[in-house]
């Protein structure tokens, strides 16, 4: 029987209710006898029913073939599994299959139907919480790159707080935990994360996960029960799995173009305050209005936020080196081969010997980097100033022009003795400001007062708001003046010139 419509069916049932005969209405109608027969039967089309299991008779003599290999796909990379057409290739080329590939597909679609999970719908009390990170591209200063965004889903109420970082480290993790409790005002009594290694360094055989040193000491310090999801499970964390997708579909396009990090995630916190005046889909209530639920029920904060940061120990090189994770970081040269410790911060490595900081650096997330700060190799280069010229931390750095106009004329008029004294100009950077060191040089320029003394007199005087007094005898290189003895007449011709003028 072929498909007819409803209104067929209507009419064909009013005509035999009114007591024609099913041959007479099949005549009318143009339907064969049984088709008048199955409209009687049922009020509306009942679409094609099967009525047997197909035969497969070229088949079924492989589905246990098939089914070997498909099972042996779960333990195999995904992108290394079955597809219908290898399975077919190697039926015909190892076993001598002689179907058709149609049979194959068919039946591979239908054993993946029949093997797809099932979920419970589950119900989430106010005060927990799911974390995760999530991808997307950024622009930030200029610079396209990938951003790793830490997000926190509060499923009661659908709240959330996102937050991007370079990269996704440990210390990125916990610090994004440490920013969205302030956003809060308060901490989830647990959380559910999956198997990331930043936060599980190896799950035992009893199910069980030992913790990465830095995550288990941010969840003491917050007394925070942490729950896992199983492996490749992300179902069993669905809410921030959700979170992340609306994340990169809403805030991230068009792809965000931003100064700095900070202005980035600023916008991103305004984005979240944002969403609470939301409803979502089945909620009667505004984000904003279930949260209140969700913060009577976690925890306040401590009396101090954790230092979200990876420590380590060192030893500086006889280069005044540090290496922290591949990258090598300057400090003073003057702590040579000492013991330092490392604190790596997300954006920042702060390394420091016994009770002292002795050097920041901005962190470096490539790989064999060294990362100089020019000041801390001037003692040294001005030891050894035949290095001044090949001294690697001083490539590259970029300083006024004055600088380079007062190192051609020291080095013009005192040769290597004036290279030595403009690298004691620029040690007084460790001291003063660079704008107001260049002010000094520029005035010691015009001046023509070219020497390390000028200069530090110059901006020592700029410092302390008093007008410079140079004794210039001691710059032989400023040209001389010759000054006359004074002659009476010359008064009179003065005043013989004023008189004409009058």
């Amino acid at each position: 029987m072929g498909i007819y419509s409803v209104e067929l069916y209507l009419q064909v049932r009013l005509a035999c209710a009114d007591g024609m005969s099913q041959r007479a209405a099949a005549k009318r109608f143009n339907v064969s006898r049984d088709t008048v027969r199955k409209m009687l039967s049922f009020s509306s089309p009942p679409g094609y029913r099967r009525q047997s299991v197909p035969q497969r008779p070229k088949l079924d003599g492989f589905v246990a073939i098939i089914d070997g290999w498909l099972e042996g796909d779960r333990s195999v990379p995904r992108k290394q599994r079955h597809t219908a057409k290898r399975v077919f290739d190697r039926l015909r080329t190892e076993h001598g299959f002689t179907g058709g590939y149609t049979i194959i597909k068919d039946y591979i679609r239908e054993r993946e139907q029949r093997s797809r999970e099932m979920f419970v719908p589950l119900a989430h009390p106010a005060g927990d919480a799911q974390a995760d990170f999530g991808e997307a591209l950024v622009e930030i200063g200029g610079v396209e790159q990938k951003a790793y965004f830490f997000a926190l889903d509060l499923p009661h109420s659908d709240a959330c707080y996102v937050r991007a970082y370079p990269a996704a480290v440990a210390e990125a993790w916990v610090d994004g935990h440490v920013h969205a409790f302030a956003f809060f005002g308060a901490v989830p009594r647990s959380i559910v994360y999956d198997n990331d290694r930043c936060l599980v360094a190896k799950i035992l055989p009893d199910g069980t996960r030992q913790r990465a040193t830095l995550f288990s000491a941010f969840l003491s310090h917050y007394v925070i029960r942490d729950r896992y999801a199983r492996p490749g499970k992300g179902n069993e964390k669905g809410n921030v799995e959700g979170l992340v997708g609306y994340c990169r579909r809403n805030f991230m396009v068009p792809i965000p173009k931003f100064p700095t990090w900070e202005a980035f995630n600023l916008w991103l916190e305004e984005q979240c305050r944002k969403r609470q005046q939301d409803k979502v889909r089945g909620q009667s209530e505004t984000i904003g209005e279930r949260l209140e639920r969700d913060l009577a029920a976690m925890q306040p904060l401590p009396a101090t936020p954790f230092e979200a940061c990876d420590q380590k120990g060192g030893r500086v090189s006889s280069q005044s080196l540090v290496r922290y994770r591949t990258n090598d970081y300057s400090v003073p040269v003057a702590w040579g081969h000492q013991e330092v410790w490392i604190r790596a911060y997300v954006d920042e490595v702060v390394i420091g010997c016994r009770s002292e900081v002795i050097a920041r650096h901005p962190r470096c997330y490539a790989r064999e980097e060294v990362v100089f700060a020019p000041l801390h190799y001037l003692p040294l280069i001005e030891q050894k100033i035949n290095a001044f010229d090949q001294a690697a931390p001083l490539q590259g750095w970029d300083l006024p022009e004055a600088f380079t106009t007062l190192q051609r004329l020291m080095e013009g008029r005192m040769r290597k003795h004036g290279r030595r004294e403009y690298v004691q100009v620029l040690r007084l950077l460790e001291t003063f400001t660079l704008a107001d060191l260049q002010a000094a040089v520029e005035q010691a320029i015009d001046l023509g007062a070219i020497g390390f003394d000028a200069v530090k007199h110059l901006v020592l005087c700029r410092i302390e708001r008093v007008p410079p007094r140079l004794d210039l005898d001691v710059y032989p290189f400023l040209p001389r003046t010759t000054v006359e003895k004074t002659f009476a007449r010359a008064y009179l011709s003065l005043l013989s010139d004023r008189q004409e003028a009058a």
